[in-house]
């Protein structure tokens, strides 16, 4: 076909749509991040910078990393579902795969509009969960973005909210109790219907008039983190890695840390697994005697 004006202008309308694609789906989290779940009920915008997963009643969402980590810090702002948000969970947590898989968890649990949230967090080691504490929240998460961190590294798992470590979960290992140390790890989040359990036990259902019920990312940092290559390769063991910029690998909580910790676990904590003498009444976890000071 003969080259035209005509032609010139449809092909300069196309290239400039694609750049227009292109640019919207540019970013920190289309680079880092794939959809596994109800891609329809998931949005990025803001060229990469924010990301929505919502809940429908035809459907929840989620997202997992691209890459996996063996040790790892990783912060994101999340502002939760707000209003009457009964029987969603938000869940934002670090896994491994199979049977005997490792897991930390934040799950923030909905509630009736009015009620505090509640933050759910859990450890689970070689395929062993069972270790919940669950936290008051001291704002209104839904209000604004705040940040939630996981640090996990040689020492212990620490969770941290706006830079306040909230539960630390030592590395006990050299006792003989498990700790995550060389599953490796994606990072997922997703919003899904669970009002069999999340509000007051399951005796408030989600309320379908209010849906959807959305849940926004932003500021998603993996900096500090071993990427896990091959079974026991990562990004901190590479012959060219710089172990003396990777401190976080060995951080544990100074002082001033230990008395935030000691706020949180005083003022905040609705539920410690590790206080629950009618589920163990035979003696708690051996774990608790050691991962319930602070």
């Amino acid at each position: 076909m003969a080259f035209s004006p005509s032609n010139a202008s449809v092909g300069l309308q196309i290239s400039l749509l694609l750049s227009f694609f292109m640019a919207a789906f540019a970013g920190p989290f289309l680079d880092s991040f794939d959809y596994n779940w109800g891609h329809s009920n998931s949005q990025i915008l803001n060229n990469g910078d924010l990301l929505t997963l919502s809940l429908n009643k035809e459907s929840g969402s989620g997202f997992v990393s691209k890459k996996q980590y063996v040790y790892a810090k990783i912060d994101m702002n999340i502002k939760l579902v707000s209003g009457n948000s009964a029987g969603t969970v938000t869940a934002y947590y670090l896994s491994s795969q199979g049977q005997y898989h490792d897991e930390i968890d934040f799950e923030f649990l909905g509630n009736l509009s009015g009620d505090p949230y509640i933050l759910h967090t859990n450890v689970y080691c070689h395929g062993q969960g069972n270790r919940e504490q669950q936290f008051y929240l001291w704002f209104d998460p839904t209000a604004d973005f705040h940040t939630y961190t996981i640090l996990w590294n040689t020492q212990a798992i620490f969770f941290y909210v706006d830079g306040i470590p909230i539960r630390e979960f030592k590395n006990l290992e050299s006792s003989g109790i498990p700790f995550p140390s060389y599953q490796p790890m994606k990072l997922y989040s997703s919003i899904w219907n669970a009002d069999n359990w999340a509000t007051r036990g399951g005796l408030v259902k989600i309320d379908w008039t209010q849906a959807p019920f959305t849940a926004s990312y932003t500021n998603f940092n993996d900096n500090n983190a071993c990427v896990s290559y091959y079974d026991t390769m990562t990004s901190c063991n590479t012959p060219n890695s710089n172990l003396n910029n990777n401190g976080w690998l060995w951080q544990t909580l100074d002082y001033s840390d230990q008395g935030k910790l000691k706020w949180v676990q005083d003022n905040y904590v609705i539920y410690n697994y590790c206080t629950d003498s009618k589920r163990f009444p035979q003696g708690f976890p051996p774990e608790c005697y050691v991962n319930n000071k602070y």
